[in-house]
C-alpha cells in the first residue's frame, strides 16, 4: 500500500500543526519581551535563547526542580505500571468474591474530580509533616485506576488462560507465575501505559502546587510559577523555562520513541 499526494498534504498538515506550539515556544524563548510585545510577533528565531535559558536556570532553580520532577515522575510511572498490571492481572484471571463489584468500585472513582479529594489529602499530609516533600506529590497517585482498567483489558486478550494453568501445572507459585508470565505477556502494554503515566505526572501541576513550594522542593512546572514575575511579566523569559521543562520528555522520546512505538504496535498485533 502506498500513500497517494492527499495522504502526504495531510499528514504533513498534522504534523505542522502539532509541531508549531513548540516552535514557538522556542521563537519566543529567542526573544525579548519588547519585540514579543509588537505587531506582528517575532516568526523566526532571536539570539537571546541562552541568555534567557540561563535567567530562567537561575530564577526557576531549574536544577533541583529537574531533578525533582524526574524522581517524582519515575516514581509514579513505576508504581503504577507494578501495581496496574498486578491488579488487572487479578481481576482479568483470578477467580475471587465480589471480582466485578470491585472492579466497578475502581472504575468509578475515575468519576470523581479529584478537586474534591484536596481538603482531605492536604490535611492528611499534613498531619503526617509531608508538606513540601516530594512524597506528598508520589504516593496519592501511585497508582491510579485507569492504569488498572487499562491493564485488566489488555491481559484478558494477551494472556492465554491456558498458559498460567500450565505453569500452575509445572508447579511454579503465584510469584513465579508473575515474574515469569504474567510481566512478559504485559510489556508491550506496561511500556505504554508508563508512557503515558510519566509524562502526565510531568506535567502535573494541580496537586504539585497545593503540596509543594517554589522556594522549597519544587518540580518543573511549580517551579515555572517563579518565573517572570512582575509589573510586566517576561514572557521570554517563561518560554524559555517552559523549553527547559520540556526537553527532557523530547530527549526520552529520541531515546526510547522506538521502543514505545514497538510497544504500541506488539500490543495491536496481540490484540
Amino acid at each position: 500500500m502506498h500513500g497517494g499526494r492527499i495522504t502526504y498534504a495531510v499528514l504533513i498538515l498534522i504534523s505542522v500543526v502539532s509541531l508549531f506550539p513548540l516552535v514557538w515556544t522556542a521563537i519566543a524563548a529567542s526573544r525579548t519581551n519588547t519585540r514579543l510585545a509588537e505587531t506582528p510577533p517575532p516568526f523566526w528565531f532571536g539570539g537571546n535563547l541562552f541568555k534567557n535559558m540561563e535567567i530562567a536556570w537561575t530564577d526557576a532553580n531549574m536544577g533541583m526542580a529537574l531533578l525533582n520532577t524526574t524522581i517524582v515522575a519515575g516514581s509514579i510511572a513505576a508504581g503504577t505500571v507494578v501495581f496496574s498490571t498486578l491488579a488487572g492481572f487479578a481481576f482479568a484471571k483470578l477467580r475471587f468474591r465480589l471480582k466485578n463489584v470491585l472492579l466497578l468500585l475502581v472504575i468509578g472513582t475515575m468519576m470523581v474530580p479529584p478537586q474534591l479529594s484536596v481538603v482531605p489529602l492536604y490535611m492528611l499530609i499534613a498531619k503526617l509533616e509531608w508538606t513540601d516533600q516530594l512524597q506528598a506529590v508520589i504516593l496519592p497517585t501511585f497508582v491510579s485506576a485507569f492504569g488498572v482498567f487499562f491493564m485488566r483489558q489488555y491481559l484478558l486478550q494477551a494472556l492465554p488462560t491456558e498458559l498460567i494453568e500450565a505453569a500452575r501445572v509445572d508447579g511454579a507459585s503465584s510469584l513465579r507465575v508473575i515474574w515469569h508470565v504474567v510481566f512478559p505477556a504485559a510489556r508491550p502494554a506496561m511500556a505504554v501505559l508508563g508512557m503515558l503515566t510519566f509524562v502526565q505526572a510531568w506535567n502535573d501541576f494541580f496537586w504539585p502546587i497545593i503540596a509543594l513550594t517554589q522556594a522549597g522542593n519544587p518540580t518543573v512546572q511549580v517551579a515555572l510559577t517563579g518565573l517572570g514575575q512582575g509589573h510586566i511579566p517576561d514572557q521570554s523569559v517563561i518560554m524559555a523555562g517552559a523549553l527547559l521543562g520540556t526537553l527532557p520528555l523530547l530527549l526520552a522520546f529520541v531515546l526510547f520513541g522506538k521502543q514505545i512505538v514497538g510497544g504500541i504496535m506488539q500490543g495491536a498485533v496481540k490484540g
